[in-house]
């Protein structure tokens, strides 16, 4: 009887951390270290990868697979929760909380059999200690994602507001 090993997973390739908004300028040497940091999780289909108002701590990357953000009714929990976003491949949550490490604003489901890299508080710390000009390349990264989804919110609560007024 032939002894099969696990399949093991294909490795993670610069070019897909190239394509991500958090590494934007850095060259191979600080991406090679970055990806030894990474974990990869794996969820099955309707999993929670995260739960609103789990300790936080941790930056996501759909690296394959997809999600649906989720939020809950804070007036009224009992109703049913609002889908807020679906995320694809290379799209990413939990920029806050790897910066703040406060609870998890809003639940993530998997879509489909999804497997996501896993950059910790604890990691970005790491690179903080070994490179610092690896670490302030990757919080400009951090603060102009933060920043450009903070003008869609500003955008969407404007036109809820025009529509109230209107």
């Amino acid at each position: 009887m032939i002894d099969k090993k696990p399949e093991q997973a294909p490795p993670i390739s610069l070019e897909f951390l190239r394509t991500h908004s958090l590494f934007g300028g850095l060259g191979d040497g600080p991406l090679t270290r970055i990806r030894s940091l990474l974990t990869r999780k794996r969820f099955p289909k309707g999993a929670e990868i995260v739960r609103e108002g789990e300790c936080g701590g941790s930056l996501y990357m759909i690296w394959k697979g997809s999600a649906e953000v989720w939020k809950e009714n804070p007036k009224d929990p009992q109703k049913l929760p609002v889908r807020l976003a679906l995320l694809k491949e290379g799209d990413s949550f939990g920029e806050m909380e790897l910066i703040d490490i406060q609870p998890v604003v809003a639940t993530v489901r998997a879509r489909e059999d999804t497997t996501v890299l896993i950059l910790s508080n604890g990691d970005l710390y790491r690179i903080e200690q070994d490179d610092l000009p690896t670490f302030t390349m990757i919080i400009m990264n951090l603060a102009r994602e933060i920043s450009r989804r903070l003008r869609v919110m500003d955008t969407l609560a404007a036109q809820s507001l025009f529509r109230k007024s209107g």
